[in-house]
């Protein structure tokens, strides 16, 4: 079969998602003459009292946070989401007046995952001990949440930088758990069994290894999409990636959720923590913003085989630190659309130091 021409606009299948994106690498050198970021504010202090998230600072609510010296958790001030809905006397759950117009009640929790006491340090700036730290503070927020019957899902995440939204520039993550499954992961369950039923054996039942496990196989064995690895977890750019410098970090191993990692495991997912986001910020030689997040095996009492963990990170940075990618126009109305191919971009970050700015 002859391989396709990658310098061509072409489409890409994403079997996760059952969606297709549009790659056009002959637009990556147009002239831009549109929006530009500012750059990151300078160094931040080591501790601000103007901080929420601060040790010994008084939240917005009126909550004092505890001289905490490692990761900190708590529930969030202004949750999206509310464990005891406040609805009034009557109102229903569930809201079916025709096949279009439908509605659900929605419950669950909201939690603040504060990585270090440090203001001023980001992942890649963290030792990899602390991000250890994470690593546990993750696992024992979805053993404890996970165990409860009103929680279908728990989604860990990270929004790094004022251009993706961070409220606080504080190192920080969250934690949103909901009593339904959301959409994504919704779409990542179908696509992972349907996979994992197509291939059965002579007795009918789901036979070989989900589906991000053999792909991990075929990215393994061509390299270009792969920037790193060590002795649990693959770092590579999807070969389906949207946005510019998108990678994921996958378990070598099958692994459902983040509370079956064992210890190694978890050393080895801060390592690759560190080592991408080091990278991700010599890219640019800038706090590199993303948005970060785990996806796992849903928590409703299902044992979904077909599941394997993994984590996303979409960064916007286009072209240097000042130049983001949008999602607009085609992309909103159509598909998502690249200029920068996969390989590109896997070849860029494959050939940065591990080393920050150095």
């Amino acid at each position: 079969m002859q391989r396709m021409d990658r310098s061509l606009p072409h489409r890409r299948y994403n079997p996760l998602t059952d969606e297709w994106i549009l790659v056009s690498p002959q637009r990556a050198t147009r002239p831009w003459l549109g929006a530009v970021e500012k750059l990151a504010q300078a160094r931040r202090p080591e501790y601000d009292p103007a901080c929420y998230l601060c040790p010994g600072n008084t939240r917005a609510n009126g909550a004092v946070n505890p001289p905490y010296t490692g990761v900190y958790v708590f529930d969030n001030d202004f949750p999206a989401l509310l464990e005891t809905p406040r609805a009034a006397p009557g109102v229903e759950e569930s809201s079916a007046q025709s096949p279009i117009l439908r509605s659900q009640l929605e419950t669950g929790v909201c939690r603040v995952i504060c990585f270090s006491p440090r203001h001023d340090l980001t992942l890649a700036e963290l030792p990899v001990a602390q991000i250890r730290a994470v690593v546990d503070a993750w696992a024992a927020q979805c053993e404890e949440l996970g165990a409860r019957d009103d929680i279908a899902y728990i989604q860990l995440f990270e929004n790094k930088g004022e251009m993706m939204g961070a409220s606080n520039p504080h190192p920080h993550g969250q934690l949103w758990a909901t009593r339904h499954i959301p959409t994504e992961i919704a779409k990542e369950t179908r696509g992972q069994l349907n996979y994992l039923l197509g291939r059965r054996n002579c007795d009918g039942q789901p036979a070989g290894l989900p589906l991000l496990l053999d792909y991990l196989a075929l990215e393994r064995t061509a390299g270009e999409r792969i920037i790193f690895e060590n002795a649990h977890f693959v770092c590579l750019v999807p070969f389906w990636a949207i946005w510019p410098f998108e990678t994921m970090i996958l378990p070598k191993r099958h692994v459902r959720r983040i509370v079956e990692l064992t210890e190694p495991e978890r050393d080895a997912l801060a390592d690759a923590l560190k080592r991408l986001t080091t990278r991700y910020d010599n890219l640019f030689e800038v706090a590199f913003p993303y948005t970060m997040g785990v996806h796992q095996a849903p928590y409703d009492g299902e044992p979904h085989e077909e599941w394997q963990m993994h984590l996303h990170f979409y960064p916007p940075l286009l072209r240097s630190a000042t130049v983001r990618k949008f999602m607009v126009g085609y992309e909103l109305l159509a598909q998502p659309q690249r200029d920068l191919t996969p390989e590109q971009a896997a070849e860029r970050l494959r050939g940065l130091s591990e080393a920050r700015f150095a």
